[in-house]
């Protein structure tokens, strides 16, 4: 379980860079960021898995292959799509208001799952995820003088319940997926991922590049760099991470290691400001982590049946 968790901390750590690419390259489409990014990850997935190219896919099946192609099309393309739509027209504040709520609702999802906690034992620590949740969108919208149009502002936050969904069936067919192959590794359920990933990624650049706005060359390889950033960091590593950590834990505890993403999402983001937390923003920390705490002491304290 130790093992377990700190795989989920160290792809939250990763993730959380996901959130500051849209409000860096707001000058691209979100669509031209998601593509962008998959492409450099099946490259790099292409690359790393072709000298043991075989071997890698002897045990994947061809059923495999289409649950893969759903998981990236839900957890990748789309999610990031509707995440990076939710940033630039309803701002980053409402967008990490909602797409915090994910422990919450795959740790709901998953209480159905066979020898799941009941939801009663995991009442408090859901309790102070979404009260840390709420503090963390109450600030950050009082501090956003972003001024959006009614109307582009609801289309944005329906994309962020749209990412919502989506990273939510992702992290459950995902999970689900892994327990049921074991034969393929963490590692290379991340890697075979994204090769499907980049070459769906594939088929979208000519809608994402081709009409798109002029940039500058400076502007292109700063787009670029930050791609390729986010492909090695978060896709790559950051999904191999998650893996390992969705094959270590139960699916109620899986959704609770989403929680790090939201705190380095945070983390990064005061860096980017030059400025320490507020004590409104620190209560906000303070109930997400003690949220995963509790979370985890109740999994720990679970009896153990018998043998």
């Amino acid at each position: 379980m130790a093992t377990g968790v700190a795989c989920g901390l160290a792809a939250g750590a990763l993730w959380g860079l996901v959130f500051l690419a849209p409000q860096l390259l707001r000058d691209f489409s979100p669509l031209q960021l998601s593509v962008s990014r998959y492409l450099a990850y099946g490259l790099i997935a292409l690359l790393v898995l072709a000298p043991r190219w075989r071997r890698a896919l002897a045990p994947v099946r061809a059923d495999d292959w289409w649950t893969l192609a759903r998981l990236s099309v839900l957890g990748n393309l789309l999610y990031y799509v509707l995440l990076g739509t939710a940033v630039q027209w309803a701002g980053g504040a409402a967008a990490s208001l909602i797409v915090g709520l994910l422990p919450v609702a795959i740790t709901l999802v998953g209480s159905r799952s066979a020898g799941a906690l009941r939801l009663s034992a995991l009442a408090w620590p859901l309790a102070l995820c979404v009260l840390g949740v709420a503090l963390v969108g109450a600030q950050a919208l009082l501090a956003d003088q972003q001024a959006h149009s009614l109307g582009r502002r609801a289309a944005g936050l329906a994309c962020a319940f749209g990412a919502l969904l989506s990273w939510t069936a992702y992290s459950v067919g995902n999970a689900r997926w892994l327990s049921r192959r074991p034969a393929i590794s963490s590692q290379d359920g991340s890697l075979l991922t994204g090769v499907v990933t980049g070459g769906l990624a594939l088929l979208l650049a000519p809608f994402a590049f081709l009409a798109g706005a002029t940039h500058p060359a400076a502007d292109w390889w700063r787009f670029w760099g930050i791609a390729a950033v986010l492909a090695l960091f978060a896709s790559v590593i950051g999904n191999a991470l998650w893996n390992r950590s969705s094959r270590l834990l139960p699916l109620t505890l899986v959704g609770q290691m989403i929680v790090f993403e939201t705190v380095f999402a945070l983390v990064y983001g005061f860096a980017w400001e030059g400025r320490w937390p507020n004590p409104l923003e620190w209560l906000a920390i303070a109930c997400l982590l003690a949220g995963v705490y509790g979370c985890t002491a109740a999994h720990v304290e679970q009896p153990r049946p018998a043998t």
